[in-house]
């Protein structure tokens, strides 16, 4: 009896500790690796890192707003550029809203903000067969509280990238 208690404790911790949730980033999302697997270094500009870093992967939107600011079309040039020059990632577009508004209304509000940024990038000569594009609404929220400082991070589009083409 002893043995097995000790043969489930150890499967117990043996299986806690294979469980970790390094692959999500602030936003809830996947961050899947890169054609080699694995997400880089914020130095190699090759990498998921990088580009997370030093491109930016988010813009922000105003206020029931799906339309692209100044700010956003420097961001978005510039993954553009970015997803040019490493042709073997593709990407996943995510929309969301703040906490405002019903849950009907913010997944398709998050949905043009998605398809706002799809259709800039495009635009820049990015392939739309390597772009997809998802709404999360107010489900994702990276802050929550009733207050305009929370709703505007909450605003906003992520590119997530992924290696390989899917499609």
């Amino acid at each position: 009896m002893k043995s097995l208690r000790t043969l489930v404790l150890a499967c117990s911790v043996a299986a806690v500790a294979g469980c970790s949730n390094s692959y999500l980033d602030d936003t809830n999302s996947v961050a899947l690796g890169g054609p080699g697997g694995a997400a880089g270094l914020p130095s190699d500009p090759t990498s998921i890192a990088y580009f997370q870093q030093a491109i930016g992967d988010r813009i922000l939107f105003s206020v029931d707003q799906s339309t692209l600011d100044d700010a956003a079309r420097v961001v978005l040039t510039a993954q553009a550029d970015w997803l040019t020059s490493n042709p073997d990632y593709s990407a996943v577009i995510e929309g969301h809203a703040d906490e405002q508004g019903t849950r009907e209304y913010n997944l398709a509000l998050g949905a043009r903000r998605a398809n706002a940024v799809r259709e800039f990038l495009v635009s820049r000569g990015v392939a739309g067969s390597r772009l997809k594009t998802v709404s999360y609404g107010k489900e994702r929220p990276l802050e929550i509280c009733s207050a305009e400082s929370c709703y505007a991070k909450n605003r906003r589009a992520v590119t997530v990238l992924a290696g390989g083409l899917t499609g």
